[in-house]
C-alpha cells in the first residue's frame, strides 16, 4: 500500500482552527481521499473514521479500508481527526461534523451526490461517527466560509465494534480521553449514543463480536434496541467473531457492501 498517492487536504481554513491549543502537525485535521476508478465510480462517499482510543489511529482502520471502499465504487476519505488528551471533547466532533461539511461542499469535484454521504467508524471512530450522526441537529459552525454553511448530516453511517456508551459499559480509555477524569454527568448522556436515537438517525450499519473483550458488544446491543425503537433502518452482525480490532474482514465486510448498495438516495436536505 502506497499512501502517497492519495492526497491529503486540510479540513479547516488556515489560521481559523478552532480550539488550536497545540501547532503539532497531527492537530491540524486532514482529509486523505481514496478515488475508486472512473468506470466503478457510483457516486456515494464514505467518510472513514479509524479507531484507537480517541488517543490515536489505527492504521489498518484507514487507508486499507478506503482501498476496499474504492474497489466497490465508493469514494472514501480517511479523516485524521485530533484526538485527546489534548484535544478533548467537543474537538473530535467538530472536526467529524467539518469532515462532512467539507465533502459535501466540494462534492461535485468528485462527482458525488451530496444527499448519499456516510460515515464508517471503528471502535472510537465509531463513537464519533454515531454522535455526529445522532447530534447533527446541535451543529453551530464556528466560521463563515462557504464550507461551513454545509449541512454537517449523515445519510447513513456504518459502526464498526463501536464505543456507544460513554456510561458503564462504554470503553474506559475512549471515555476518559474525550472527556477527562471527572466529566459532568449531563455530558456522559449527551455523548451516551444509545440514548439520543430517533427518527431523523440515518441507516446505520452496525457490526459486533460477542467475544469482543476491549469494547463490549453491549454497545451495539443498546444502540440496535434504541434504533429498532426509532423506526430507524438498520443491519445488525452479532456473534463470535474473535477478538476487537479486526479491522475490514470477511464476516461483516461482503454484507456490509450488499447493504450499502441497498440504501435509497435520500434528498431531505
Amino acid at each position: 500500500m502506497d499512501i502517497k498517492k492519495y492526497k491529503f487536504f486540510h479540513i479547516w481554513p488556515n489560521n481559523e482552527l478552532p480550539y488550536a491549543e497545540t501547532t503539532q502537525p497531527q492537530d491540524n485535521p486532514t482529509l486523505q481521499v481514496v478515488l475508486p476508478a472512473p468506470k466503478r465510480a457510483n457516486g456515494s462517499s464514505v467518510i472513514i473514521f479509524p479507531g484507537g482510543g480517541y488517543t490515536q489511529l489505527a492504521p489498518h482502520e484507514g487507508v486499507t479500508v478506503g482501498e476496499w471502499l474504492a474497489g466497490a465504487g465508493f469514494t472514501a476519505f480517511v479523516l485524521a481527526y485530533r484526538r485527546g488528551p489534548d484535544n478533548p471533547f467537543p474537538v473530535p466532533l467538530l472536526d467529524g461534523y467539518r469532515a462532512v461539511q467539507f465533502v459535501r461542499h466540494h462534492s461535485g469535484r468528485w462527482g458525488l451526490n451530496p444527499h448519499q454521504i456516510g460515515v464508517m467508524g471503528f471502535s472510537a471512530g465509531g463513537h464519533l461517527a454515531s454522535a455526529i450522526s445522532n447530534h447533527f441537529i446541535e451543529v453551530e459552525p464556528a466560521l463563515s466560509d462557504p464550507v461551513s454553511q454545509e449541512p454537517a448530516r449523515t445519510d447513513f453511517q456504518i459502526l464498526i465494534y463501536p464505543v456507544i456508551s460513554m456510561g458503564g459499559v462504554g470503553h474506559e480509555r475512549s471515555r476518559l480521553n474525550l472527556l477527562g477524569s471527572r466529566p459532568d454527568e449531563r455530558l456522559v448522556d449527551m455523548l451516551s449514543n444509545e440514548n439520543h436515537v430517533t427518527p431523523e438517525t440515518p441507516p446505520t450499519f452496525l457490526f459486533h463480536s460477542t467475544a469482543d473483550k476491549s469494547v463490549k458488544v453491549a454497545n451495539s446491543d443498546r444502540l440496535a434496541a434504541s434504533l429498532e425503537a426509532a423506526g430507524v433502518p438498520y443491519k445488525y452482525i452479532r456473534g463470535d467473531f474473535g477478538k476487537h480490532g479486526i479491522g475490514v474482514h470477511p464476516c461483516w465486510a461482503e454484507e456490509c457492501l450488499k447493504w450499502l448498495q441497498s440504501l435509497p438516495v435520500r434528498v431531505n436536505k
